[in-house]
């Protein structure tokens, strides 16, 4: 089994609707009660960003600030993680002129929020994500960069470099600057990001699609078949270097084509998560409701198990509203899982009784408006 990272403190000031808030936790999972609109998964965010990123909610910062708070927010955080016990500050201060986040790590500033992958790995699952399989493709490229960077911390640098190189080569060809050397150059570039990002993608699905079968007999959940299509589909048994050739040659070749739709028509940016149900060999898509949800948990329940299996450390996971629409013994068999993975998870619901199949397994609290107390 990996090792335990677990939060013991958390402290909240000026974030969303809590003014201030100081919680202490053992090792043991952590489940929030309360009525909707309470906090809970306020809360929650606030553990996200002790991640890279924006959080579970991908919110402005600014947004997260609690209204009429005199500046910004901070969260504090210490925890048993990866590298030892660590005390974590991060938060914005809008009286600043600019309200970038800001890092501390035990009382130093952090160069890059990439840090944070030091000592912990964080996932989550949130009932806005129940509509994965039916939206947009964008939403299923996110995801996917999530579940990547949760092992591979530096896809998410790569990513930001490559969509600069691609904003940079679409205002070229926007304004008819065709200059053969300029966009040869940024077209390189891109090329070289791009691959990275589609071998890391595939590289991390290769190794989820293995796990999920090898476990597929032991989990009450549906399993998953997973594929990726838009970019280069089929071709990454070949070197790296021959599809950069080849992604560079396509660039090459559509500048005049780019130019006229306004954007870049291919690359890593146009990827599309497949997802089926391995035992109905149905698309994620045509599934019932309480079927993708179904799969949605089997599929971050797997990763939390690759990130354990290959990092040596379980993840922190956040599943709000984890436990609602299921029967008492899909409930109970769901905490046995999130049990025998190892790590810490925060859990969000309505009513605590949900929860009793977890027994001594957690720890309970209260949320009511702004307040949390132990339960």
């Amino acid at each position: 089994m990996p090792d335990k990272v677990f939060i013991s403190r958390l402290k909240l000031t000026d974030f969303r609707n809590y003014a201030a808030a100081a919680l202490t936790f053992d090792e043991r999972h952590v489940v929030l009660t309360g009525d909707n609109g309470a906090g809970k998964t306020n809360l929650m965010e606030a553990v996200s960003l002790l991640s890279p990123g924006r959080g579970l909610r991908r919110a402005a910062y600014t947004d997260a600030t609690r209204v009429h708070a005199p500046g910004g927010f901070s969260i504090f955080a210490e925890l048993d993680g990866m590298d030892g016990v660590v005390e974590i500050g991060t938060g914005i201060d809008t009286t600043d002129e600019s309200t970038a986040r800001k890092l501390r790590i035990n009382g130093t500033p952090a160069k890059t929020v990439d840090e944070l992958t030091d000592h912990l790995r964080v996932l989550w699952l949130t009932p806005a994500m129940d509509g994965l399989f039916t939206g947009g493709s964008s939403e299923r490229r996110r995801f996917l960069d999530r579940l990547v960077l949760s092992l591979d911390p530096a896809h998410g640098r790569r990513a930001s470099d490559f969509e600069r190189a691609m904003r940079s080569r679409n205002k070229l060809l926007s304004e008819g600057r065709f200059d053969p050397s300029w966009l040869a150059g940024i077209e390189e570039q891109m090329a070289s990001l791009g691959i990275a990002m589609a071998i890391a993608r595939q590289e991390m699905l290769g190794l989820l699609a293995r796990l999920i079968a090898e476990t597929r007999e032991a989990t009450p959940f549906p399993s998953a078949a997973l594929d990726l299509s838009g970019f280069l589909d089929g071709q990454f048994d070949r070197p790296a270097v021959d599809l950069e050739d080849q992604y560079a040659a396509m660039l090459r070749d559509g500048r005049y084509r780019d130019a006229a739709a306004g954007r870049t028509l291919d690359g890593p940016h146009r990827v599309d998560l497949l997802v089926r149900h391995r035992e109905k060999d149905m698309e994620a898509e045509r599934c019932s409701t309480g079927e993708q949800k179904a799969l949605l948990v089997g599929l971050i329940l797997a990763h939390a198990r690759l990130v354990g299996n290959l990092t040596g450390y379980a993840p922190i996971l956040l599943l709000d509203e984890i436990a609602a629409h299921l029967d008492e013994g899909r409930r109970a068999a769901l905490f046995d899982l999130i049990d025998g993975l190892g790590g810490q998870a925060f859990m969000t619901g309505t009513d605590r009784s949900m929860f009793s199949a977890l027994g001594e397994r957690a720890q309970f609290f209260t949320v009511s408006h702004g307040g949390i107390s132990k339960s």
